[in-house]
């Protein structure tokens, strides 16, 4: 093999999957090649190369600025790139420089919705070929490196909700084009609440067919399309993955459902609680199992009445790591705001069986092959290969130590249980006092990106303040 990657030491594709990559381009005749990558919040980011250029892209990698990584959610660089030192050591990702995506070719999605267009995600090295270590791939690679360590696999479901509205005021002004843009003003598709109502259904039924068309033409394995509880809210769920497949599934199925919904003129948002009359909040809940590697057993599924030890261990260290984990499950400050009790939403660190107020739901049965715990912590919005990290490394954390959990809770909004961080200030003291990421670059990363965030939420004026205070004082 020639090239950057190559002389770099990269770990990048073969000679033999690059000809497979490059016919199968010509097949699909496919005229730009997206290379994307997953960044820090968890939104794909890129550039589209001509077909042409996609062996240069593979055996060279795709330049993209440095400085993506390092902005927070209103995309405002907060870590100093101008200095000789960023924040990683002196001259490593400073000057806006470039960084390298590697494609992995494995990811090759044709866009049904822009049949010329193909996706191919990548990651990403520093431009020396140096890892970056919390790069979102990188960080669940590392952490199931772990896991397979022990001999064992995570497989994991997917339940996500989302909201689709139409646009009265795309608000496409110079004014409304800030750092961050001014939000469109909405309307619903559908009133609510009609959890499961046939009639929503059947009333948006050509948009939902649309988005499962498109997730299952790129191999996502959708499961069901729902009509969730809230006024133009929807759910996805999808068929058990292994935990990076799923990530990656995660990431797509949200960058698919916008692009899909904006050709409509549509907006579709993964926003924890849109600030919309009678909307309802939006949850990620993430099934997650341990299989053994070697034979595929479930190490969940119980011979009684009580969890297997595994599961046991499992539950007891995400429990142990839930409040500094936040930061990661709940990463935006609106998020929050649906830790409400009596809301099918935690409001606690705890855990029940089949109990869809407690934050870990436990549904084992004697010889179910299926025996898994759903974690209810995470937000649409959260990064998902972080996410997943974070439950493998407490999970393994909770086992290592031999942990076990208390009692399962049959009230949940009634108990003495810790709980969840009420706030992200909260979540990022946390994590920046928590122990799972003590040693990890992450660690000072998101702490550094969240809290400009945090600092620039606690700075905004709002009309509660002008209520509040204006004819009063």
């Amino acid at each position: 093999m020639s090239g950057t990657l190559a002389r770099l030491g990269v770990s990048g594709p073969d000679a033999d999957q690059i000809r497979e990559f490059l016919s199968r381009l010509e097949g699909d005749e496919i005229e730009t090649v997206r290379f994307v990558f997953s960044d820090q919040h968890g939104i794909l980011r890129g550039k589209a190369l001509m077909a042409s250029a996609a062996e240069s892209a593979c055996r060279n990698g795709v330049t993209a600025p440095s400085s993506i990584l390092l902005k927070d959610s209103s995309h405002r660089t907060v870590f100093p790139v101008w200095d000789g030192d960023a924040g990683f050591g002196p001259g490593v990702m400073t000057g806006a420089g470039d960084v390298l995506m590697v494609p992995d070719l494995s990811t090759y999605r044709r866009l049904p919705w822009s049949p010329h267009s193909a996706w191919v995600l990548c990651d990403l090295v520093q431009s020396n070929g140096a890892t970056i270590p919390f790069a979102p791939r990188t960080v669940l690679r590392d952490a199931l490196d772990r896991l397979h360590g022990r001999g064992m696999e995570m497989i994991c479901g997917l339940e996500v909700e989302f909201h689709v509205f139409r646009p009265t005021d795309p608000d496409l002004t110079h004014e409304g084009g800030g750092m961050p843009a001014s939000p469109p003003a909405t309307a619903p598709l559908t009133h609510g609440y009609q959890l499961l109502s046939e009639t929503s259904f059947s009333m948006i039924e050509d948009l939902l067919d649309d988005l499962r068309r498109a997730a299952q033409s790129m191999g996502l394995p959708v499961r069901s399309t729902e009509v969730e509880l809230g006024p133009s809210q929807f759910e996805f769920t999808f068929d058990p993955a292994p935990a990076a497949i799923h990530a990656d599934n995660m990431v797509l199925f949200r960058a698919l459902t916008k692009e899909v919904c904006a050709r409509r003129g549509l907006l579709a948002s993964f926003m924890c609680r849109p600030v919309a009359p009678n909307a309802a909040a939006s949850g990620w809940h993430l099934h997650q199992s341990l299989v053994e590697r070697d034979s595929g057993r479930n190490l969940f599924t119980p011979e009684g009445d009580n969890p297997t030890a595994t599961a046991s261990g499992w539950i007891a260290g995400l429990l142990d790591h839930a409040a500094e984990c936040c930061l990661i499950t709940t990463p935006t400050v609106n998020g929050y705001k649906r830790y409400q009790p009596h809301q099918l939403a935690p409001d606690r660190i705890q855990w029940g069986r089949d109990n869809k107020g407690a934050m870990l739901r436990a549904l084992f049965q004697p010889g179910d092959p299926a025996s898994r715990i759903e974690n209810r912590v995470p937000e649409p919005a959260a990064t998902p290969h972080y996410v997943i990290a974070a439950q493998i490394l407490a999970g393994l954390s909770g086992l290592d130590r031999g942990l076990e959990p208390p009692a399962p809770v049959d009230r949940p909004y009634d108990t003495e249980a810790p709980a969840l961080p009420a706030d992200l200030g909260a979540a990022l003291a946390a994590f920046e006092g928590g122990t799972l990421f003590r040693d990890h670059p992450l660690q000072s990363y998101l702490a550094t990106l969240k809290r400009a965030e945090w600092r620039r939420y606690l700075s905004a004026l709002s009309e509660w303040e002008n209520r509040e205070y204006l004819s009063l004082f």
